[in-house]
Formats: C-alpha cells, structure tokens, sequence
C-alpha cells in the first residue's frame, strides 16, 4: 500500500501537471470506486467545470481543493470562480493516475476518467479496485465525512509530533511499537516499510513493549522517522509491486532499504542476517544484533 511518501510524491505530481486541468467530463468506470456521493451521477455533476486549485495530503489521503469555474476562456478564468468544495481519494493498495494526452482506450483496471476541453485525460488505475474517492461539496467538511480522515493522528513532519507527545501516547500501551507505529490514529501515513525502516536506523526492536521505551529512544526514534521519510520522498517513494508516480516511474527508494525485504540478507551494519516475523498480521524485517 502506499505510504506517506508515496502519496506525497503523487501529490507533488498532480500539483505540478494539473495546475490548469478543468473538469469537463468524468466517466465512472466502475461504481464501488465512488465512496461520496453515494450516487455516482451527483458525483460527475459535482466535478463538472471544476479546477482543481490544491493539493494536499493527510496521512494517506489525497486532497484536492476544487474551484468551480463559470467561464475559462477568459483571460483569468478564476476571476469569478467558486469554492467547490473537495475531491479527496485513498489509493489503497494498488490506486495510481495517469496524465494522457490526447485520450486513447482505457484498459481494463481504468476506474474514473476525468477529461478536459482538450481531451486530455486524468486516468485513475487500480488493479485491486479498494481505492476510493469522495466529492465533498462545500458546504460539508472532509473530517466528517471521511471517518478514517478525521480520525488521524499527527503528520510526521509537523511540531505537534514529538518526543513528548510519543512518551504520552505509549506511556501505559503493552502493544509492540511496531504495532503503535502502524496505528494511523497516533501517526498518520506510516505503514509497513517505513516503520520497519525507522525502527532499525533508531536501534529498537519492534517487538518492544511500547511502554518500555525510554524518552531518549524516542527522541532518536521521532528523528529517524523524519529523516526515512524524507529521503524517501526525495526517491519518489518505494516500488515493491504496483506503486506509480504520475508519469508511470517506479520508486527509487526500495533500492536503499536496510531490513525490509531484505529476508536473509547481510545486515548492513553488522552482517547479521535480517529475519522477519509478523506483527499484528504484518511481515516485520529486522536485525535482532542492531535493534534492542
């Protein structure tokens, strides 16, 4: 699934290449990828003429910030232009965009088109189809409406996500810190390779009781995610199997990770083989010599 910097690296994209897409047409391909409205014809009228102004991104989920446009052939087309509200969309396991230029024949995993006057294409794939979108009209609030998304904890990267505040949410918790780590309500956007990743550049074992973990671990902990984060972002994300940017390229990280996928393998430190073992139903890689 897509992490944090996968998701941020899509973001980036779509910023970069859509800043003057207006919505012209949007074509369904299949239903279940609708998740708000819950008819599908309320969502294309929704997005119907609608710039996508902003993107953001919380935890996982992809924001948009959407601007209705009366008329774009004029020379500032956002001159008399509406806030209409949002497009907000989890890409799931397998979820990715395409820019198409000049739209050609969807294939056959295609779930939502969206066309401009030009005929060029924002093409959603997703070959396992447990992506969704919502359309959110302004007068509603994505918090509310996205449980999963008002439910999130702190971004990795923002002031409120520190030491202090890991000391008190782990303070009295028996699970391991891997399992902590993976809980989108304490931290948002950290999945399995990157709180793998984390966990080993800090030196802890995941199967740690989170309580155990003294304030000085996790300071190098709080630093260690912040810095695996950022690299990754700076390779576009890992590629294990379906992740995609929007021009189609794999990401650079997984050519750099320490312990996951990495079964077997000489530890990088210390030559040790890395193990693997599953946490709460996850695949967890580690060096039992470097993490304590």
């Amino acid at each position: 699934m897509p992490e944090l910097p996968e998701v941020e690296t899509v973001r980036r994209g779509l910023e970069k290449k859509l800043n003057n897409f207006i919505i012209k047409k949007v074509e369904v391909c299949r239903d279940s990828t609708v998740a708000f409205p819950k008819k599908k014809e309320e969502f294309i009228k929704g997005l119907r003429n609608s710039l996508f102004y902003k993107w953001d991104r919380r935890g996982k989920y992809l924001i948009a910030k959407l601007k209705e446009v009366q008329n774009e052939n004029t020379q500032n087309p956002l001159e008399n232009s509406q806030n209409n509200g949002f497009l907000v969309v989890h890409l799931r396991m397998t979820g990715y965009f395409k820019l198409i230029e000049n739209s050609t024949h969807p294939c056959k995993h295609t779930r939502i088109r969206f066309f401009d006057k030009n005929n060029n294409e924002l093409r959603y794939i997703d070959v396992r189809s447990f992506g969704q979108m919502w359309w959110i009209n302004k007068s509603h609030s994505p918090n509310k409406i996205i449980k999963g998304l008002g439910s999130l904890g702190p971004e990795p990267f923002s002031k409120d996500f520190d030491a202090n505040y890991l000391k008190k949410v782990i303070s009295k918790r028996t699970k391991s810190i891997k399992a902590i780590l993976l809980d989108q309500t304490i931290v948002a956007g950290i999945g399995n390779i990157y709180a793998d990743e984390s966990l080993y550049s800090a030196g802890i074992s995941p199967f740690r009781e989170a309580r155990t973990i003294k304030k000085s671990e996790l300071i190098k902990l709080k630093e260690s995610i912040v810095t695996v984060l950022k690299k990754s972002i700076g390779s576009g994300g890992t590629t294990f199997s379906d992740f995609r940017d929007l021009e189609g390229e794999n990401g650079n990280f997984g050519l750099q990770t320490n312990v996951y996928r990495r079964t077997g393998k000489e530890c990088r430190k210390c030559g040790n083989l890395i193990k693997r073992q599953k946490i709460t139903g996850r695949s967890t890689h580690w060096c039992p010599k470097c993490q304590k």
